[in-house]
This record gives structure tokens, C-alpha cells and sequence, in this order.
């Protein structure tokens, strides 16, 4: 298929952006994401090596797939990262990005960026070290700030993302967009969303868009919504003082319709929705070494057959809406966690 060719879905959605989720480990335990107390992880046998991981791209590059971003769990606790960049580097990409919680940027961020790393994403839910540790059980909000303070000495783009929570960094807002601009960051706040892992998920807990906005203009003045969002899951504003920043409101205000993203998690699982509860098994025909053509028919196939509204879904739900899976499914269902399938 020509690379340039779209691939697409039920609702005319082109397959455009790949997720790779390289590790399900994560070394921190965030409370939206990782707030149980043990985890059962991937079988290590099972995880896809770097050189399966490109090879799977190329097929998605086939189909139509132009950026890809690398998360996990948390990509750098995954050892030689920039040997699987300098690899992805290479690619046609018209992006090659990276989410990390930063905690190992400050080490990392030089090699990666040598690597051909076009991007850098670090998630900074709070600027208080008593918060952060509350919110990820492990002290280590310094590593983090080092992180982001290096990733803009060696001049990698940067963005930085926000979960908030009502009653815990919802007073934040406006030190965390000051942090943002000090750094040459655009900062994106994220609603808490009710995906597989964040078992404690509830909607009073949620700092909805509108409540973003309207706390923002009533301390900053009108906020001015830019045009040209796209595919883009986040919406962007420019405050008077001409900074931008975001909002991804999947909660409250899905972006459904627009969405062209797949997941790959990291031991091979083709997820069309972060709401999916079932994947598409590619691990076992690449290593079976069936021919290119037919995991690329594969991967169309899942593809066009996709009808996934996952967050318009969960919104409909409104009283009845709750977690999407109890800590109890989670351990026979791994594959749900948000962890395992990229975020």
C-alpha cells in the first residue's frame, strides 16, 4: 500500500498515529494510573525486542501511520532506548516523540535526542514534593524537574503534561502554566479519565474543561481558543499574555470522531481505543514470520473494522459511570491497564 494512502475505519477515521508501549514497568505508582499495591506484568519472554518493534512498524507505516509515540509504563526504565530511536530515526516519520514521567531524563535526554528524538513529553502533575510523593508514592520530584531542566538545555521540544484531580492539584494551575513557560513548554491539562488502572476513578473527582477555563479567565483574563486542532487529542488556548496551552478533555468532551490512533502494547497487542477491552494479536504472526502482506492485512483488517467511540461510550453512562475495571479484573486482564497499552 502506498505509505501515503489512508487506512480507514468504519467512521472514515485514517489510521495516522501509533502508540508503542515498549515496557508495562513503571517506577513510579501514580494514583490515576497505578494506585494498586502489586501488579501482575508481562511475561519479560514475551515483551517485543527492539528490532520486532520496528519491524512492526514499518507495516504500520505501510498502512497510512505517519508519528509514532513511545510510552509505556514508563520507556526509559527499558534499557539502550537510543539504539530503538536510532532505529525508529530512520523511518519516513513526520514525527518521532517520546512520553516519559522523567524521572531518568536527565541522564537520558542527551543520547536520546542524539538518537534523532524529535520530541519530549514528561507528565508534571504538581510542583509541591509533599504532593508528588502523595500522588506517586516515591519522593522523587527533584529527578523530575532535573529531567526537564536538561531536556531543554540540549534543546529537545518539549511539552508537559497535567492529570488533574479535584481536591489534590486543581489549586495548580496557574504555578504549574508559570513552570511551562520559565521551561519553553506548553503545558496540556488532562481530565482524570476512567480507563483500566485508575480502579478509584470518580467523576466528582474529574476538573472538567469548563472548569479549567473559567478558573483561568477569572484569574488571567479572556482565554482565546486557537483553530487548527485536528486529529490533536488536545485543544489549545492562548491566554492574554500570548502563552498556549492545552487541554485534553476524553471525559468530558470526547474526541471520538477525529481519533486516529492505534496502541500496540509491549508484548504485541493491537488495541484500536484506550476503552478496548480486547486486542489484536500481532506477536505471534511476526515471530511466526508470516510475510509482510499478510500482518499487514491483519492490521488493516482490525483497523477497518473499527467502530470504537470508547469515551462517548463511557459518557453516556453518566449516574451508572465508574471505573472501567476493578483491581480484581485487572489481575486476570493485565492487558486493560492503561500502563501495558500506552496511555
Amino acid at each position: 500500500m502506498n505509505a501515503e494512502a489512508a487506512t480507514l475505519d468504519t467512521l472514515r477515521r485514517p489510521l495516522r498515529n501509533l502508540r508503542l508501549s515498549i515496557t508495562d514497568r513503571c517506577n513510579l505508582r501514580c494514583a490515576y494510573c497505578m494506585p494498586e499495591e502489586s501488579y501482575t506484568w508481562l511475561p519479560t519472554p514475551e515483551i517485543l525486542a527492539f528490532e520486532e518493534i520496528a519491524a512492526l512498524v514499518d507495516h504500520f507505516l505501510a498502512l497510512g501511520v505517519r508519528k509514532v509515540r513511545l510510552t509505556g509504563g514508563e520507556p526509559l526504565v527499558r534499557k539502550d532506548m537510543s539504539k530503538l530511536i536510532a532505529m525508529l530515526a530512520k523511518k519516513p516519520l513526520d514525527e518521532l516523540a517520546l512520553t516519559t514521567n522523567g524521572v531518568l531524563l536527565e541522564e537520558l535526554c542527551g543520547e536520546l535526542k542524539a538518537a534523532g528524538l524529535a520530541r519530549v513529553t514528561v507528565s508534571l502533575d504538581t510542583l509541591s514534593r509533599a504532593r508528588f510523593l502523595k500522588l506517586t508514592r516515591r519522593d522523587l520530584l527533584a529527578q523530575v524537574l532535573a529531567g526537564i531542566a536538561a531536556a531543554r538545555r540540549v534543546g529537545l521540544p518539549l511539552k508537559l503534561d497535567t492529570v488533574l484531580i479535584r481536591g489534590v492539584n486543581d489549586h495548580e494551575l496557574i504555578p504549574l502554566l508559570d513552570f511551562a513557560a520559565e521551561h519553553d513548554a506548553e503545558l496540556r491539562f488532562i481530565e482524570y479519565m476512567d480507563v483500566g488502572g485508575a480502579t478509584h476513578w470518580a467523576m466528582d473527582q474529574v476538573v472538567s474543561r469548563k472548569d479549567v477555563l473559567a478558573h483561568l479567565a477569572a484569574r488571567l483574563g479572556p482565554v482565546e481558543p486557537l483553530p487548527g486542532r485536528g486529529s490533536a487529542p488536545a485543544e489549545r488556548f492562548r491566554l492574554p499574555d500570548g502563552r498556549v496551552f492545552g487541554i485534553v478533555a476524553s471525559t468530558t468532551q470526547p474526541f471520538c470522531a477525529a481519533c486516529d490512533r492505534a496502541r500496540l502494547t509491549a508484548d504485541g497487542q493491537l488495541f484500536t481505543c484506550l476503552y478496548g477491552t480486547k486486542g489484536v494479536d500481532l506477536k505471534t504472526p511476526l515471530r511466526r514470520r508470516d510475510s509482510a502482506g499478510a500482518l499487514e492485512a491483519l492490521i488493516a483488517e482490525a483497523w477497518g473494522a473499527r467502530t470504537d467511540r470508547g469515551a462517548e461510550e463511557r459518557l453516556a453512562l453518566r449516574e451508572a459511570r465508574g471505573p472501567l475495571a476493578t483491581s480484581a479484573e485487572l489481575k486476570t486482564q493485565p492487558h486493560l491497564e492503561m500502563h501495558t497499552r500506552g496511555g
